[in-house]
Protein backbone atom coordinates (compact mmCIF):
# COMPACT_ATOMS: atom_id res chain seq x y z
CA UNK A 1 0.00 0.00 0.00
CA UNK A 2 2.57 2.58 1.01
CA UNK A 3 5.46 3.97 -0.99
CA UNK A 4 8.95 2.81 -0.14
CA UNK A 5 10.66 5.11 2.38
CA UNK A 6 14.05 6.59 1.65
CA UNK A 7 16.95 4.66 3.10
CA UNK A 8 20.39 5.71 4.32
CA UNK A 9 22.09 4.87 1.01
CA UNK A 10 19.89 7.48 -0.70
CA UNK A 11 21.42 10.38 1.25
CA UNK A 12 24.76 9.20 2.65
CA UNK A 13 28.14 10.57 1.56
CA UNK A 14 30.24 7.90 -0.17
CA UNK A 15 33.61 9.65 0.13
CA UNK A 16 34.62 9.45 3.77
CA UNK A 17 37.64 10.72 5.70
CA UNK A 18 38.87 7.95 7.99
CA UNK A 19 41.95 7.10 10.03
CA UNK A 20 43.78 4.06 11.36
CA UNK A 21 44.33 3.08 14.99
CA UNK A 22 47.87 4.45 14.93
CA UNK A 23 46.99 7.95 13.71
CA UNK A 24 48.52 10.58 15.99
CA UNK A 25 46.64 13.29 17.86
CA UNK A 26 47.89 15.97 15.49
CA UNK A 27 47.02 13.91 12.42
CA UNK A 28 43.47 13.55 13.69
CA UNK A 29 43.09 17.28 14.35
CA UNK A 30 44.57 18.14 10.95
CA UNK A 31 42.24 15.75 9.11
CA UNK A 32 39.20 17.12 10.91
CA UNK A 33 40.22 20.63 9.91
CA UNK A 34 40.93 19.69 6.29
CA UNK A 35 37.67 17.77 5.84
CA UNK A 36 35.60 20.11 8.02
CA UNK A 37 34.13 17.25 10.04
CA UNK A 38 33.60 16.75 13.77
CA UNK A 39 34.28 13.00 13.91
CA UNK A 40 36.29 10.37 12.06
CA UNK A 41 35.76 6.60 11.76
CA UNK A 42 38.72 4.50 12.90
CA UNK A 43 39.49 1.57 10.60
CA UNK A 44 41.54 -1.58 10.74
CA UNK A 45 42.38 -4.22 8.16
CA UNK A 46 40.67 -3.71 4.82
CA UNK A 47 38.35 -1.05 6.14
CA UNK A 48 36.41 -2.46 9.06
CA UNK A 49 35.09 0.23 11.42
CA UNK A 50 36.35 -0.38 14.96
CA UNK A 51 35.65 3.00 16.55
CA UNK A 52 35.03 6.70 16.12
CA UNK A 53 37.09 9.68 17.29
CA UNK A 54 35.16 12.92 17.80
CA UNK A 55 36.05 16.47 18.72
CA UNK A 56 34.67 15.74 22.19
CA UNK A 57 37.27 12.98 22.62
CA UNK A 58 40.05 15.38 21.68
CA UNK A 59 38.90 18.25 23.88
CA UNK A 60 39.56 16.34 27.10
CA UNK A 61 43.29 17.00 26.56
CA UNK A 62 42.63 20.74 26.62
CA UNK A 63 40.08 20.48 29.45
CA UNK A 64 42.53 18.85 31.86
CA UNK A 65 45.69 20.62 30.65
CA UNK A 66 46.08 22.94 33.65
CA UNK A 67 43.88 21.15 36.16
CA UNK A 68 44.63 18.77 38.96
CA UNK A 69 41.34 16.91 39.48
CA UNK A 70 40.50 15.76 42.97
CA UNK A 71 39.93 12.13 43.90
CA UNK A 72 36.17 12.30 43.39
CA UNK A 73 36.57 13.75 39.90
CA UNK A 74 39.17 11.14 39.01
CA UNK A 75 36.85 8.31 40.01
CA UNK A 76 33.87 9.87 38.24
CA UNK A 77 35.70 10.66 34.99
CA UNK A 78 38.24 7.89 34.56
CA UNK A 79 37.47 7.49 30.86
CA UNK A 80 37.76 11.21 30.16
CA UNK A 81 41.06 11.42 32.03
CA UNK A 82 42.39 8.47 30.06
CA UNK A 83 41.53 10.25 26.82
CA UNK A 84 43.20 13.41 28.08
CA UNK A 85 46.46 11.46 28.18
CA UNK A 86 45.89 9.61 24.88
CA UNK A 87 48.05 10.25 21.81
CA UNK A 88 46.68 7.88 19.15
CA UNK A 89 43.31 7.18 17.57
CA UNK A 90 43.24 3.72 19.13
CA UNK A 91 43.48 5.29 22.59
CA UNK A 92 41.09 8.14 21.89
CA UNK A 93 38.31 6.39 20.01
CA UNK A 94 34.93 5.36 21.31
CA UNK A 95 34.56 1.65 20.68
CA UNK A 96 32.66 -0.26 19.52
CA UNK A 97 31.51 2.30 17.00
CA UNK A 98 27.86 3.21 16.73
CA UNK A 99 26.97 2.55 13.09
CA UNK A 100 24.04 2.16 10.70
CA UNK A 101 23.47 0.02 7.62
CA UNK A 102 22.83 1.41 4.17
CA UNK A 103 19.39 -0.22 3.94
CA UNK A 104 18.05 1.27 7.19
CA UNK A 105 15.35 3.90 6.82
CA UNK A 106 16.09 7.55 7.52
CA UNK A 107 13.72 7.37 10.49
CA UNK A 108 15.74 4.51 12.00
CA UNK A 109 18.99 6.41 11.48
CA UNK A 110 17.49 9.57 12.97
CA UNK A 111 16.37 7.69 16.09
CA UNK A 112 19.83 6.16 16.52
CA UNK A 113 21.47 9.55 16.10
CA UNK A 114 19.08 11.29 18.50
CA UNK A 115 19.35 8.67 21.24
CA UNK A 116 23.15 8.67 21.08
CA UNK A 117 23.34 12.48 20.74
CA UNK A 118 25.79 12.26 17.81
CA UNK A 119 25.97 14.36 14.65
CA UNK A 120 26.99 11.66 12.17
CA UNK A 121 27.17 7.88 11.85
CA UNK A 122 29.45 5.60 9.81
CA UNK A 123 27.53 3.44 7.34
CA UNK A 124 28.73 -0.16 7.22
CA UNK A 125 27.88 -3.42 5.46
CA UNK A 126 27.10 -6.73 7.13
CA UNK A 127 30.83 -7.31 7.76
CA UNK A 128 31.34 -3.91 9.36
CA UNK A 129 33.22 -2.50 6.37
CA UNK A 130 32.90 1.24 5.85
CA UNK A 131 30.55 2.25 3.01
CA UNK A 132 29.88 5.90 3.74
CA UNK A 133 28.79 8.37 6.36
CA UNK A 134 25.42 9.95 7.14
CA UNK A 135 24.96 13.24 8.99
CA UNK A 136 22.08 15.14 10.56
CA UNK A 137 22.02 17.40 7.51
CA UNK A 138 21.68 14.36 5.23
CA UNK A 139 18.63 13.13 7.15
CA UNK A 140 16.96 16.53 6.77
CA UNK A 141 17.14 16.39 2.98
CA UNK A 142 13.72 14.70 2.82
CA UNK A 143 12.16 18.02 3.87
CA UNK A 144 13.30 19.52 0.57
CA UNK A 145 10.78 17.31 -1.23
CA UNK A 146 8.42 19.19 -3.54
CA UNK A 147 4.92 19.91 -2.22
CA UNK A 148 3.32 18.43 -5.35
CA UNK A 149 5.14 15.13 -4.79
CA UNK A 150 3.97 15.00 -1.18
CA UNK A 151 0.38 15.76 -2.18
CA UNK A 152 0.37 13.03 -4.82
CA UNK A 153 1.65 10.43 -2.36
CA UNK A 154 -0.90 11.43 0.29
CA UNK A 155 -3.73 11.12 -2.26
CA UNK A 156 -2.48 7.80 -3.59
CA UNK A 157 -1.35 6.09 -0.40
CA UNK A 158 -3.69 7.48 2.26
CA UNK A 159 -6.78 9.24 0.95
CA UNK A 160 -7.64 6.65 -1.72
CA UNK A 161 -7.73 3.93 0.95
CA UNK A 162 -9.31 5.69 3.91
CA UNK A 163 -11.62 8.14 2.13
CA UNK A 164 -12.36 6.71 -1.33
CA UNK A 165 -14.75 8.37 -3.77
CA UNK A 166 -17.67 8.58 -4.23
CA UNK A 167 -18.55 8.23 -0.53
CA UNK A 168 -15.99 10.92 0.34
CA UNK A 169 -14.74 14.04 -1.43
CA UNK A 170 -11.50 14.71 0.43
CA UNK A 171 -9.11 17.30 -1.00
CA UNK A 172 -5.38 17.45 -0.35
CA UNK A 173 -3.31 20.64 -0.39
CA UNK A 174 0.34 20.99 0.61
CA UNK A 175 2.25 24.18 1.28
CA UNK A 176 5.82 24.23 2.62
CA UNK A 177 5.40 20.62 3.68
CA UNK A 178 2.21 21.25 5.68
CA UNK A 179 -0.60 18.96 4.48
CA UNK A 180 -4.22 20.15 4.72
CA UNK A 181 -7.02 17.62 4.20
CA UNK A 182 -10.41 19.21 3.61
CA UNK A 183 -13.88 18.39 2.30
CA UNK A 184 -16.51 15.82 3.24
CA UNK A 185 -15.55 12.34 4.39
CA UNK A 186 -17.73 9.37 5.26
CA UNK A 187 -16.17 8.60 8.63
CA UNK A 188 -14.48 11.31 10.70
CA UNK A 189 -13.37 8.74 13.28
CA UNK A 190 -10.63 7.83 10.78
CA UNK A 191 -9.05 11.29 11.04
CA UNK A 192 -6.51 10.25 13.75
CA UNK A 193 -5.50 7.26 11.60
CA UNK A 194 -5.09 9.52 8.58
CA UNK A 195 -2.99 11.93 10.64
CA UNK A 196 -0.56 9.17 11.64
CA UNK A 197 -0.25 7.87 8.09
CA UNK A 198 0.22 11.31 6.57
CA UNK A 199 2.90 12.24 9.11
CA UNK A 200 4.72 9.05 8.04
CA UNK A 201 5.01 10.37 4.46
CA UNK A 202 8.52 11.68 3.97
CA UNK A 203 8.79 15.43 3.73
CA UNK A 204 5.62 16.16 5.72
CA UNK A 205 6.15 18.92 8.28
CA UNK A 206 2.66 18.98 9.81
CA UNK A 207 -0.93 17.88 9.14
CA UNK A 208 -4.13 19.92 9.38
CA UNK A 209 -7.78 18.90 8.89
CA UNK A 210 -10.87 20.85 7.87
CA UNK A 211 -13.35 18.08 7.19
CA UNK A 212 -16.98 17.25 7.84
CA UNK A 213 -18.99 14.09 7.55
CA UNK A 214 -20.72 11.21 9.30
CA UNK A 215 -18.78 10.04 12.38
CA UNK A 216 -19.00 6.36 13.16
CA UNK A 217 -20.82 5.94 16.47
CA UNK A 218 -21.97 3.32 18.94
CA UNK A 219 -24.85 5.50 20.13
CA UNK A 220 -27.97 3.61 21.24
CA UNK A 221 -31.17 3.93 19.23
CA UNK A 222 -32.81 7.25 19.90
CA UNK A 223 -29.58 9.08 20.76
CA UNK A 224 -28.95 12.40 18.99
CA UNK A 225 -27.42 11.90 15.54
CA UNK A 226 -23.90 13.16 14.77
CA UNK A 227 -24.67 13.47 11.05
CA UNK A 228 -23.10 16.53 9.48
CA UNK A 229 -20.54 17.07 12.26
CA UNK A 230 -17.36 19.01 11.51
CA UNK A 231 -13.79 18.14 12.38
CA UNK A 232 -11.20 20.91 12.36
CA UNK A 233 -7.86 20.41 14.01
CA UNK A 234 -4.13 20.53 13.78
CA UNK A 235 -2.77 17.02 13.92
CA UNK A 236 0.37 17.58 15.94
CA UNK A 237 2.56 14.52 16.69
CA UNK A 238 1.53 12.77 19.88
Amino acid sequence: MYGSPHIVSDVMTDTVAAIGRGASFKEIVRMMQDWKVSALPVLEGEGRVVGVVSEADLLHKEEFRDSDPDRATQLKRLSDLAKAGAVTAGELMTSPALTVHADETLAQAARTMAHAKVKRLPVVDELGMLQGIVSRADLLKVFLREDDDIAEEVRREVVSYLFPAPTSSARVAVRDGVVTLSGRIKDTSLVPVAARLIRAVEGVVDVQFDVSGQARSSEPTGAPSSRGSSHRENASPS
